[in-house]
């Protein structure tokens, strides 16, 4: 028990997630009885029994459903695709944790599946999403979950491509991700060798995949006459042709003409329509002798892609993009958004004598609806209860950014974010409907998940509590250097590391007194193979001299301590690189004197700023934004490093992160609810050295983790404890 319940708090923030997504589907499951039928449905339905080839989708599905079918009814079918809903977000959490993804980053990735609407919807209904989903997330787990894939593992995994295909057409497309994936992953080509590992590999997925869709090939060509895997291949060329085409450019033949849609261009039905006008047995019309209508229909889309290329391409190009809209809208030429959304009446689609067939057949009930809970769900789902496709964007974006990280995620974060957006693409290609974003869920937040963490692994140390044994060891040698010292009221705190060529011209400027108390200069020396510590003391600044290199988070987190231990009242803090002016520094303390503020930081964005790198120049107000929307309050920099601040407030933050170590004090600031000013000021170019800052994507996402992990860490996690009991700590001071 005790062994379940530390299991259970190490991942308690995807327990309360999975209890709530448990918690969601149980009341969809109750209000809509037996399960929800769309037209879809039905086809599945109807060929449980024949299992015939020659339908618009294939048996995959239909192989699910007979067995399930004939262990209970249809409520039990959406009960069973209920919990694999629930077991593919546990999937993708744990391979988020496989590869090396903190926990609550590896919930976020599976949140998602658990909690968005149209996700829990389309597990309500009969419909072959969960089982693609699942098999989706096993083709992951063979890619990425024991490293880099040997020959059996690409094997089962164009097996279970196969499977795909057969539970949903689109699946074939991502033989290309597959196969890119098999030549790239561990980088193979460098070597004759490696080359040959390649060719196997990729044999083996195509193989795999052979194995499973030939037969089906056939199959369908015993029943149809022709190779193929479903009757629609030919419907889903016209239907996004047809919506395009300019007619009266084509030169078509009069066999031809009665396939271009009576409807102007402009006020064409949509794709969807014109997809499936072939069940209507008697359009377009007669058809010629000797023709079929199934290959006049793939003349004309051919004749519409070769004269019109580049409308087909931006038709497809626009439906791809409205997958990562914020919003769930619906234009007029989509499917319906309506069809996915719960509703307060049961939908029948104009089929209610079909839907009451089959409920009756399988559950001896007619179809209905809790209209209590449907309410409710409805609400839930319009108002926010699903995932906006801006967030698919940017999981798919941090996984395509990893291809310049590092870690083992790397590879992972990759293909989960290609696969994901080539399947986007690929459905684009067909038509453009929110259900058919719903497999990305499964794809791209993981890929989100593993593109953070591969970005930010280079910043995952964590400095121990102070002090660590670099500390004491550096404050030993501090007084043995020059034994009983108070320091200055005021001292300035310096992080330098390697600043020889530097740091001289920064303490010459250095002001020895300021708003009528004295100054002093206390130097951290944080490792480094340079002269600075000798420098910095022939310039008349202490020196605290660190052992070896741990960043300057560590050098400033010592340099407070230390002061504050010596008697400062009030610490600056300025850079060994000559880029701020220290003859501002009044403005840092008056405010401090004056009792109006407890922390006061220079602001290039109010004052001057000399930018050297357009990067950092745009990371600098996107944090801004970030810091405010965190916080609550207006911040327009958060990495100045000119700063003023009361001694015991430094002190009183416990401060982890080896760099990017100005958001964690400033974030911590703010969630003690001391008082933060911010003062115009001047940021100069460096007098010399070059910037140990990166300006790169992947220092912006470390300090964009920095960030969030500390407003997790001292706004949630800080203030749950304090509201459980604990007082509250009064204002620094």
């Amino acid at each position: 028990m005790t062994r379940l319940l530390g299991f259970l708090r190490r991942h308690s923030f995807l327990v309360v997630l999975l209890a709530l997504g448990t918690v969601l589907r149980v009341l969809v499951w109750v209000a809509y009885q037996p399960a929800l039928l769309y037209i879809d449905s039905f086809r599945y339905l109807y060929n449980v029994g024949p299992l015939a080839p020659d339908q618009l989708n294939p048996i995959g599905y239909d192989l699910v459903l007979k067995p399930l079918l004939a262990i209970g009814g249809l409520a039990f079918v959406v009960a069973v695709q209920h919990v694999a809903g629930l077991a593919v977000a546990v999937g993708v959490y744990a391979l988020a944790q496989r590869l090396g993804a903190r926990r609550w980053v590896s919930a976020l990735a599976a949140a998602p599946l658990l909690l968005d609407a149209y996700q829990v919807q389309i597990e309500q209904n009969i419909m072959s999403e969960v089982t693609f989903e699942v098999l989706l997330l096993g083709l992951l787990w063979l890619m990425l979950g024991r490293g880099e894939p040997n020959w059996r593992r690409a094997g089962l995994a164009g097996i279970v491509l196969g499977a795909a295909v057969l539970t949903r057409v689109i699946g074939i497309t991502l033989i290309l991700p597959l196969l890119v994936y098999l030549i790239v992953a561990g980088k193979p080509w460098r070597t004759r060798a490696g080359w040959r590992r390649i060719g196997v590999r990729c044999g083996a997925a195509v193989l795999g995949l052979a194995i499973v869709v030939v037969p089906y090939a056939g199959y369908f060509k015993s029943a149809t006459g022709n190779w193929g895997l479903s009757v629609s291949q030919s419907n889903v060329l016209y239907g996004r042709t047809a919506n395009i085409a300019d007619c009266a450019k084509l030169n078509l033949d009069a066999a031809l003409k009665p396939f271009c849609p009576i409807e102007p261009l402009g006020q064409r039905i949509g794709v969807d329509y014109y997809a499936h006008l072939d069940v209507d047995p008697n359009w377009p019309g007669p058809i010629p002798a000797g023709m079929t209508r199934s290959g006049l229909v793939k003349e004309f889309s051919d004749k519409v892609l070769a004269a019109q290329p580049g409308d087909v391409v931006w038709a497809v190009v626009k439906d791809f993009a409205k997958s990562f809209a914020p919003t769930r809208v619906s234009e007029p030429d989509d499917v319906p958004l309506d069809r996915w959304q719960f509703q307060t009446e049961y939908p029948l689609f104009n089929f209610q004598e079909t839907v009451n067939q089959f409920t009756e057949q399988y559950d001896g009930i007619l179809p209905s609806v809790n209209t209590d809970l449907a309410p409710i769900l409805r609400t839930y789902q319009l108002n926010g209860g699903y995932t906006p496709g801006t967030l698919l964007g940017i999981g798919a974006l941090l996984g395509l950014l990893a291809f310049w990280g590092r870690g083992r995620a790397r590879p992972g974060a990759v293909f989960a974010a290609g696969t994901g957006l080539f399947l986007l693409l690929a459905s684009a290609a067909f038509e453009f409907s929110w259900r058919y974003q719903l497999p990305a869920l499964v794809l791209l937040p993981l890929a989100g998940a593993l593109g953070f963490t591969t970005l930010t692994a280079a910043s995952r140390r964590r400095l121990g509590a102070y002090p660590d044994d670099v500390d004491s060891g550096a404050v030993k040698a501090f007084h043995e250097q020059y034994g009983e010292l108070r320091l200055a009221p005021v001292t300035v705190v310096i992080a330098a590391y390697n600043e020889a060529d530097g740091i001289g011209a920064v303490l010459k400027e250095m002001p020895t007194e300021c708003c009528g108390m004295r100054v002093e200069v206390l130097v951290v020396v944080d490792g480094g193979s340079d002269d600075t510590a000798a420098i910095a003391a022939a310039d008349g600044a202490y020196v605290c001299v660190a052992p070896r290199n741990r960043g300057q988070g560590a050098a400033l987190r010592l340099g407070y301590h230390l002061a504050a231990d010596l008697g400062a009242e009030y610490i600056v803090t300025t850079d060994g690189d000559g880029q701020y002016e220290n003859s501002e520094m009044a403005e840092l303390i008056q405010p401090l004197l004056d009792d109006t503020a407890d922390f006061v930081t220079g602001s290039r964005r109010l004052g001057h700023e000399e930018a050297d790198s357009r990067m950092r120049w745009i990371g600098v107000r996107v944090f801004a934004v970030l810091a405010s929307v965190l916080t609550l309050r207006r911040i327009t920099d958060t990495s100045f490093g000119f700063r003023g601040m009361r001694a015991g407030l430094a002190c009183s933050i416990p401060l982890a992160e080896p760099q990017y170590q100005s958001s964690e004090l400033l974030l911590g600031v703010t969630a003690r609810r001391s008082r933060l000013l911010e003062r115009p000021m001047t940021m100069r170019l460096r007098n010399a050295g070059k910037s140990k800052k990166g300006r790169t994507l992947v220092y912006g996402a470390n300090y964009a983790r920095v960030m969030t992990g500390t407003w997790w860490r001292e706004y949630v996690l800080r203030r749950g404890r304090l509201r459980h009991g604990k007082k509250r700590p009064g204002r620094a001071g």
